[in-house]
């Protein structure tokens, strides 16, 4: 069998050394890691997504991640409950960017009635996917039931699942579902929560290979992501510690996942999308100077001030300008002096000063 079609299907998870021992160097082994991969009936032209962070991948930093690679980016996720009762702040997370050609929307919700209007109402919005979050941690989702609360219900989960499915199943699009390991490492159900996802029609699942109990602490378990590839017959993608442009290519060897959703190793780096897909390729890729890197955040705070306003905008881009900065010389200054920046001219300054 050829050695890229062992890298590619998720049976035959290959780590770098048993490539190396077989005679393989590492640039050879991971040509072909950065591939097209198709969910339902849908045909990605890579695997390397941005994942859905509230308060960070909207629809300005979408754009800039499409801009430098990305072959998918998810929205905030979306209260399912906001969707159907039409509020203003619901629809606002639905923005979408002008090189959006791809659209994924992350939901969020514990009734199979309500997710099921909701997403009939997106259907509106053209999405390529809808995800289902099955994994968000924060107390005030769990204690709705939704999020990662779910874990403990496999038999909701796939009600949603199915309620989904048959809601935007006319349409063609497909629902995907975003999971963890478990609830706490006395209950890793993750393979009886996929299973029973795809059961009712969930054409991909991601799994961020943390318990709940976890957070976004500790480390994640890659190995979990290779079982379930395992597992699966329908595409499994990772999710958890991709921090660096190799991690994505380390976890596709390692793993045998169809490929990798990135949350935090991405804030504030749009380019991790360009760098990691060389990675997956196996060339060199240059790291941004700190000119372009201020001129992605100039750019970023340009669109969101049209999609927000700049009042809205310049607080939220607060945060953004911290990891965009972070680890880079006089950044901490600079920081100090944003968290009080509520105009775009004050940010423009700032940037400048940063930029040099």
């Amino acid at each position: 069998m050829r050695i890229d079609r062992l890298i590619r299907f998720p049976h035959y998870p290959l780590s770098f050394l048993s490539l190396c021992l077989c005679g393989f160097s590492f640039r050879g082994a991971i040509m072909n890691l950065h591939h097209p991969v198709t969910v339902g009936g849908v045909e990605l032209p890579g695997n390397l997504f941005l994942a859905p962070v509230a308060g960070y991948s909207d629809a300005a930093f979408r754009s800039l991640c499409y801009g430098e690679g990305a072959d998918l980016c998810y929205t905030e996720m979306v209260s399912s409950e906001g969707l159907a009762r039409n509020h203003p702040k619901t629809r606002a997370l639905l923005a979408r960017a002008e090189n959006e050609t791809r659209y994924a929307i992350q939901l969020f919700g514990s009734k199979p009635e309500v997710l099921a209007q909701a997403c009939r109402e997106l259907l509106a919005y053209r999405p390529a996917i809808v995800d289902l979050n099955c994994g968000c941690p924060v107390p005030k989702i769990v204690r709705s039931g939704a999020g990662s609360a779910l874990m403990r219900d496999p038999g909701l989960l796939a009600r949603i699942v199915a309620a989904m499915a048959e809601a935007l199943g006319p349409a063609g699009v497909p629902v995907t579902v975003k999971i963890r390991s478990g609830w706490d490492e006395g209950s890793l159900n993750y393979l009886e929560v996929a299973s029973r996802a795809v059961e009712a029609g969930a054409a991909a699942v991601t799994l961020h290979a943390r318990t709940r109990a976890q957070g976004y602490s500790g480390s994640a378990d890659w190995g979990q992501v290779a079982a379930l590839a395992r597992e699966l017959r329908v595409p499994v993608f990772g999710s958890g510690d991709v921090s660096g442009a190799e991690a994505p290519a380390r976890m596709i060897g390692q793993t045998g996942c169809a490929g990798v959703m990135v949350a935090r190793g991405a804030m504030g780096d749009p380019f991790f999308f360009r760098a990691a897909i060389a990675a997956l390729e196996g060339r060199p890729a240059a790291p941004p100077t700190v000119a372009a890197r201020a001129e992605a955040a100039r750019r970023h705070l340009g669109l969101a001030v049209a999609f927000l306003g700049e009042r809205t905008a310049c607080v939220e881009f607060r945060k953004h300008f911290c990891s965009y900065t972070k680890g880079t010389a006089g950044g901490a200054a600079l920081r100090s002096e944003a968290v009080r920046a509520s105009t775009q001219a004050e940010f423009e300054a700032l940037l400048g000063r940063w930029a040099g």
